[in-house]
């Protein structure tokens, strides 16, 4: 199960005196823990998956700000926690895949315009998971439904 994996790999980051790993699994098992507090549940791996690919795209959408304010230091450790959290996540569909699947959808779904872009998004967040974050969903049912 995943959660044993951030556990081991929270314990060999501290053997190891990996700073920047170690911190960046703590914030995801804290991440992991809050929601299972939340709704009093027990996450199962599709779900943990979910809060990794969240935290990945945090630090994608801050990444830009750092660049342009000039914290360097700032960019390397992002992008350091990015890899880290990206190891957890399933190999992610090239934008020609994620088109792909999008179409399918599209054709299961009969959809002909703009207008059915949450059916849309719906489901192929529901099919791709984490293979696929939801920007390049997003593009590629643009591109097609228009």
């Amino acid at each position: 199960m995943l959660k044993e994996e951030l556990l081991q790999d929270l314990k060999n980051s501290m053997k190891e005196k990996n700073e920047i790993r170690k911190n960046t699994i703590q914030m995801v098992r804290a991440a992991i823990l809050q929601v299972e507090k939340d709704k009093g549940i027990t996450l199962e791996d599709d779900k943990i998956l979910e809060i990794i690919a969240k935290e990945v795209k945090k630090r994608k959408d801050s990444l830009e700000d750092y660049k342009k304010g000039g914290r360097q230091d700032i960019v390397d450790q992002v992008e350091e926690e990015i890899k880290i959290l990206s190891e957890y996540l399933p190999e992610q569909l090239s934008a020609e895949e994620v088109e792909k699947e999008v179409k399918e959808i599209i054709q299961e779904l009969n959809a002909t315009s703009i207008k059915d872009m949450g059916k849309v998004m719906k489901l192929a967040k529901e099919r791709l998971g984490a293979k696929a974050d939801g920007k390049t969903i997003n593009e590629a049912a643009k591109k097609i439904l228009q």
